[in-house]
């Protein structure tokens, strides 16, 4: 297996010295994905551009149709880096890029095809499995290092990326942990072990607790007043001075008695003691805002890739201080928008389409494109969604083109792949499917949705319960 990783970084050198004979007179073209791994992987290659005296234009894209790639095909530029994209899009590509060079940095399952003026970098290749070991970040991270040693200094945005991709369980697996293990080394990233809990830095802890969906707490997760009730029963005052507290503010007695207090709750689930993992913090950024951990900062981005604000996000990858205030901003409209998704949801769930394990949400024009996968996600994950559920939802996007987004909920099955799963449902249509094996998404016509919506019932109907 070490081969295999010894030919993945050797394939690097390749993809670098056919970069340094790029002309620095010309402007790169940079195609990145809108989600936090596309953005922590284009704050990496902006990074590295600027150092490198390039010059350089940024896309941030939901998805890489093949509108997208014959667009990229009319523009002026000769010289292209897909980041977090293109593995997937190999033959359209090869067959629409043909007079341009391009540079591929990704780790999404790619298609079989090579072409002499595409420099296609990614783990599949070489046996790693890249939904797994390393994010779109990770790989233009390790491209940045192979370009410029000094680069090393970029490893804690790449784990960013990691940590947004769902990458990481209790820890990172091999390349991602050598990422994280650069990222420490400098000073970069502090790993402590903690409360698996998001929101740590900035809310409430009764909220924090209420929200929390991995792990379950019984008799909390869901309920407002049962966390609260909880923290007084536990001995540990949600208030000081009629502020709520956050997970941050409370001091090692109370620390221990809430991580005493949630495996207690727990006795009777599998694995009680599952609450504690690594937490990733950021020792440069300020304690209580979302860019101090890991977890917050990958939602930060996320934000602003949904929001269509993408270059706020990449600005505070690189610490550029009025971007940051922007993505705050940002994050605060993010949340309202996620608010008024799930509002119209529970108002409408009356017209949802609901089958034996599996449910299909299609908001039409209701609720932004960018935002469903994310709603798709957050119903996947609650407390009132059968384990085991497929949930599909649809959004209409510019250009008369329906984003789909897959989850299924509480189930980490290895058998199980969204991907697949929506290909199949696609490709009865005709359009386009992508992403990972817990998450995926596609794009179709607007006019097939109908039809898409019969083979989707016809297809998770098929599949039963898990």
């Amino acid at each position: 297996m070490q081969e295999n990783y010894n030919k993945f970084y050797a394939s690097f050198e390749k993809a670098v010295e056919r970069f340094r004979k790029w002309d620095k007179s010309e402007t790169i073209q940079i195609i990145s994905h809108l989600d936090a791994d596309g953005i922590s992987a284009c704050a990496i290659l902006t990074s590295v551009l600027n150092k490198d005296n390039r010059k350089y234009v940024v896309s941030i894209l939901p998805q890489l149709a093949k509108d997208k790639i014959e667009e990229i095909a009319g523009s002026e530029g000769r010289h292209i880096i897909f980041a977090d994209l293109g593995s997937g899009q190999i033959k359209d590509i090869k067959e629409l890029l043909k007079d341009k060079e391009v540079l591929i940095l990704d780790h999404h399952q790619p298609e079989e095809a090579e072409a002499d003026n595409i420099t296609h970098i990614n783990p599949h290749l070489f046996g790693i499995d890249g939904s797994k070991e390393i994010s779109g970040a990770g790989v233009v991270y390790l491209f940045a290092k192979a370009l410029d040693k000094e680069n090393v200094n970029l490893a804690h945005i790449a784990v960013i990326g990691a940590i947004g991709d769902v990458q990481e369980d209790k820890g990172f697996l091999h390349l991602n942990q050598k990422i994280v293990e650069e990222a420490v080394e400098n000073e970069k990233i502090k790993v402590k072990t903690g409360l698996r809990l998001f929101g740590m830095q900035t809310k409430p802890v009764h909220k924090v607790l209420e929200y929390s969906s991995d792990p379950y707490i019984p008799g909390v997760s869901g309920s407002e007043s049962g966390a609260i009730q909880f923290l007084h029963q536990i001995g540990v005052e949600p208030k000081a001075e009629n502020k709520w507290k956050k997970i941050v503010d409370l001091n090692d007695e109370e620390m221990q008695k809430l991580v005493a207090g949630i495996i207690m709750k727990r006795f009777g689930e599998e694995n009680p003691d599952d609450v504690l993992g690594n937490i990733y913090i950021f020792p440069d950024e300020e304690e209580g805002t979302p860019t101090r951990d890991a977890k917050e900062f990958a939602t930060l981005l996320n934000a602003c890739g949904r929001m269509d604000k993408a270059s706020f996000g990449i600005g505070t990858c690189l610490g550029i201080k009025k971007d940051r205030q922007k993505a705050l901003e940002t994050l605060s409209e993010y949340k309202r928008a996620i608010v008024q998704a799930l509002n119209w949801y529970n108002e409408h769930k009356e017209i949802m389409i609901q089958g034996d394990g599996f449910i299909v949400i299609n908001a039409e024009d209701n609720i932004p494109a960018t935002i469903i996968g994310t709603l798709a996600s957050i119903l996947s994950k609650s407390n009132g969604m059968k384990e085991g559920t497929y949930v599909l939802s649809l959004a209409r996007a510019d250009d008369n083109m329906t984003k789909i987004s897959l989850r299924i909920s509480g189930l980490r099955n290895q058998d199980i792949d969204l991907r697949d799963i929506l290909k199949e449902i696609v490709d009865e249509i005709g359009g386009e499917a992508g992403g990972h094996q817990y998450a995926a998404g596609a794009l179709i016509d607007n006019e097939t949705e109908q039809e898409f919506l019969k083979a989707a019932e016809k297809i998770l109907s098929g599949k039963g319960k898990v």
